[in-house]
């Protein structure tokens, strides 16, 4: 009696929406769920419509980007949240056959926010993978699977709780979601030694766009190919990942150093960029530049550098390498801390040093907090001169609170080819860069701060990568271009060859393969060629 009254609260929500043709449209495919699901649980307990006390709370507790919760961007219809594997794939079926639109979302830190907002498509409605977070570890085998719904924190700490000297290589950021983090590539502090979680990925389990469940074997090599680094949302609902695990040593040591210009700190920025993508494969280390006030006066500014450095070895052996290498940082033994891995993970997450490590299974916990903010991101395949570095600094003590991050490249990503998987950013790279503003809400400049993005990116233009001009497609950044209602596969590549390069075409034949009505689709999914 419960759950028909709840279909019947629902159906009155839906007679007054622009969504159903008719009020039969939702229990229609309610019932339809049920039916081609394994589960008994009623799915009524899994949906979530605007008139649902939950749902804003629901759609809201993951996202990163808070821009994309403003209220003139257009929301689901309604939120399903499964509970089993069949569950989304019936999804997928009913959705289907009652002509539906979706958006897939594992963990909500879509730069665009096109993993639960849409503009073309509308009205919609979102499929949310919280509740599907199994993480089943196999230290015998070397092999992790994961839901895709798990974050990269909770997989890090599943992983310790069976091995001290086993991880895998992915994210920094330890809340994002594991399904569309690999998606498109995943790349962590561990990437010069091991390359990305994509690279490490050795099986899958999806929901294509006929609504079968296929492992690898059955969905073929090139669905394999696609799905590791070609972006989420193009190709099905990655249901599992599994994941080869590598082995990391007992002990690593992690260090932080700040510089500022008053302490020569474009010369010694300069260094890093020649140096960090050659240095020996076990260091990573991360340059973060942000504006900081400088001396007494609140107006006055300067830049800071942050050097954050995880190396896979002991201190000693670290001091050797940078007086080696990086003089020029004058690290020293008190800047270093030898940890565990798993601490690490706590460390380039950015956490304060001595956080309990149980705060990874806090599925929404990140020292990053969500913010309102744009990122544009591109590839350097050679220093940028000092000169130019002044033009960067200046430009960043325009903006309020900008960051400009910078990812270093080189080991093991430059032996690894450039078709392996869709993730083209290889041999040559020296490093990837990230810009990005953030602003307060109640900001009536968001305008401006969005146009500094682009600003700085179009000011270091000549400084990276060309034909073409080269983007992370984890870093989705609709500046670059968009499907819209009529798709133009020449319009697709203005976006697809910056992500992708060559891939992109074998992409759109996979596509064109796979699922060739472009079910799966959102503004920057790869195009079928039929359309």
């Amino acid at each position: 009696m419960a759950s028909k009254f709840s279909i019947l609260l629902l159906i009155v929500f839906f007679q007054s929406s622009s969504w159903a043709k008719s009020a039969s449209t939702l229990e229609n495919f309610i019932q339809c769920v049920s039916i081609n699901s394994e589960l008994s649980v009623p799915v009524i307990t899994t949906l979530f419509t605007p008139n649902n006390s939950s749902y804003s709370s629901i759609l809201q507790s993951p996202v990163f980007s808070l821009r994309f919760l403003e209220p003139t961007v257009p929301k689901p219809d309604f939120i399903f949240t499964p509970l089993h594997d069949s569950h989304v794939q019936a999804a997928v079926i009913c959705a289907k056959q009652f002509g539906l639109h979706l958006r897939v979302r594992s963990g909500g830190h879509d730069f665009e926010g096109l993993s639960f907002r849409s503009e073309s498509q509308t009205p919609f409605f979102l499929i949310d993978l919280v509740n599907l977070r199994l993480i089943n570890v196999n230290i015998k085998d070397e092999t992790v699977w994961v839901q895709s719904g798990a974050t990269n924190g909770e997989v890090y700490y599943k992983i310790s709780q069976k091995s001290k000297v086993h991880a895998v290589p992915m994210g920094t950021c330890t809340s994002l979601g594991i399904g569309g983090h690999i998606t498109g590539g995943a790349y962590g502090a561990m990437l010069r030694k091991h390359g990305l979680a994509a690279d490490n990925a050795i099986d899958a389990l999806i929901v294509d766009a006929e609504g079968r469940i296929l492992d690898r074997a059955a969905m073929g090599e090139d669905l394999f190919w696609a799905i590791r680094g070609g972006g989420g949302g193009s190709f099905g609902i990655i249901l599992w990942w599994k994941i080869k695990l590598v082995r990391v040593p007992e002990t690593v040591t992690i260090f932080n150093v700040v510089k500022t210009l008053e302490q020569g700190g474009t010369k010694i920025f300069y260094k890093w960029q020649q140096v960090a993508d050659n240095i020996d494969e076990d260091l990573f280390i991360r340059a973060i530049n942000r504006v900081v006030a400088s001396g007494t006066n609140s107006t006055d500014r300067t830049i800071m550098n942050i050097y954050n450095g995880v190396f896979l070895g002991g201190i000693d052996r670290l001091l050797k390498i940078m007086q080696a290498s990086f003089p020029e940082l004058n690290l020293t033994r008190k800047d270093c801390t030898e940890m565990s891995w798993i601490e690490s993970a706590n460390f380039i997450g950015l956490f304060p040093i001595g956080t309990p490590i149980e705060i990874l299974l806090q599925w929404k916990s990140s020292a990053v907090p969500p913010a309102l903010f744009k990122s544009k991101s591109d590839y350097a395949k050679t220093a940028i001169p000092e000169i130019a570095l002044e033009g960067l600094w200046q430009l960043m003590l325009e903006e309020d609170a900008p960051t400009v991050m910078m990812i270093p490249y080189g080991g093991m990503m430059n032996r690894i080819s450039e078709s392996a998987i869709p993730f083209p950013h290889r041999k040559g790279i020296k490093f990837m860069i990230l810009y990005q503003s953030n602003w307060q809400e109640g900001d009536k400049n968001a305008t401006e701060h969005i146009n500094w993005t682009r600003k700085v990116y179009n000011y270091l233009t000549p400084y990276v990568s060309k034909n073409p001009r080269e983007a992370y497609v984890n870093y989705r950044d609709l500046d670059l271009g968009r499907n819209r209602n009529n798709i133009s596969l020449r319009e697709a590549r203005a976006w697809g060859q910056r992500y992708f390069k060559g891939n992109f075409e074998r992409l759109v034949s996979i596509k064109t393969k796979v699922d060739p009505t472009n079910f799966f689709r959102h503004e920057q999914s790869i195009p079928p060629l039929t359309l």
